[in-house]
């Protein structure tokens, strides 16, 4: 295990993973502090954004923080949500007595703006979501020093990947919360879970490989550790901690560890797991109607606003992986300590 440690920088091989819309730097600080590789994702900020955060975690601590970004490739944004959505949603539409939206994606995939915030700042870990940036900008972050992690979802993708000179690979389950990695390929029944994955990516690759998915307390690490782990990525555990931003209508739904989870894509276009509400139930949980990601949850933003506002979460998108056991409202270093026991088992 302290091979990855070493390589990170980082006292423990703990990973906490980068979870866009429901933390800031706070939880990445708090598991940096106690000992664990604090994440902070990227991938709804943009240069100016990602410039303050960098700032501010540079304020606060000396130690590593990882900084995440979508790889996702970019579609040619159409002014108004297809019609088939719209005509899709047009009962909801009707029945909270709102407009359907216009607005335009909000996550771009990491591009030469953002690499230069990041060139100037120079973090020493960097991470990628949906594969790799193209290979000049992924050339401009290793000359900086950085150790580059990405997640691959299937043997396939982390071969790809340690063929372009990741530091490590993230092996992520199919039981993991939000989005799914996938790049190689749009098939979900190709996606494994956490413990078939994992033992397959050790054989198959020389370079460390981080366990994610399911895994909330220090049994999960120990067994992850038996199966070739260098370390794993925890979210989920997070997302009730005081230094989330979590809603309080989110944090509600993952207290609930009786409400299942579905992989779906009637938020964003791409497939995610989350806690299962009536927009997943009625629309999906996969919709051949919804348009590419990340313009799909446009047009659900009124209809979540509307819902919040009467205190329910029907069209939010609540992320949650499939195991909430270790999800618990503690600060996030006893979430840490208690997973760190694992490495001892």
């Amino acid at each position: 295990m302290n091979t990855l440690a070493d390589l990170l920088g980082v006292e423990l091989p703990i990973i906490q993973a980068p979870m866009a819309g429901v933390q800031d730097t706070a939880l990445a600080l708090a598991v940096a502090a106690a000992g664990g590789l604090g994440s902070l994702p990227a991938a709804m900020l943009d240069p100016a954004g990602l410039e303050d955060a960098l700032t501010t975690l540079s304020r606060h601590t000396d130690l590593p923080i990882n900084i995440n970004f979508f790889c996702h490739t970019p579609i040619a944004v159409q002014p108004d949500i297809p019609e088939a959505w719209q005509n899709r949603l047009a009962p909801y539409y009707s029945e909270y007595g709102v407009t359907v939206a216009q607005t335009k994606g909000s996550r771009a995939p990491f591009g030469q703006e953002l690499a230069e915030v990041i060139v100037r700042h120079a973090p020493r870990v960097v991470s990628f979501h949906f594969g790799l940036p193209e290979q000049d900008l992924l050339d401009r972050i290793l000359a900086t020093g950085a150790k580059v992690l990405s997640s691959a979802t299937s043997v396939a993708e982390a071969l790809w990947l340690e063929q372009r000179g990741v530091s490590a690979i993230i092996a992520q389950g199919y039981e993991a919360g939000g989005h799914r990695g996938m790049f190689l390929s749009n098939d979900l029944s190709s996606q494994l879970g956490t413990f078939a994955l994992l033992p397959q990516v050790v054989a198959a690759v020389r370079i460390p490989v981080i366990a994610a998915g399911g895994i909330a307390d220090a049994a999960g690490v120990a067994a992850a550790c038996r199966l070739g782990a260098s370390g794993v990525q925890v979210g989920t555990s997070f997302l009730r901690t005081p230094e989330a931003t979590t809603s309080e209508i989110h944090r509600r739904a993952l207290a609930d560890l009786s409400a299942p989870t579905a992989v779906t894509n009637v938020f964003s276009g791409r497939p995610a797991r989350g806690i299962v509400n009536r927009a997943i139930r009625e629309l999906g949980p996969i919709s051949d109607l919804a348009p590419p990601f990340p313009t799909a949850g446009n047009a659900l933003q009124p209809l979540r606003r509307a819902a919040e506002a009467q205190g329910n979460g029907d069209f939010s998108p609540l992320w949650s992986g499939q195991n909430r056991s270790g999800c618990s409202a503690e600060p996030a270093a006893d979430i840490v300590a208690r997973l760190a026991e694992g490495l001892q088992m």
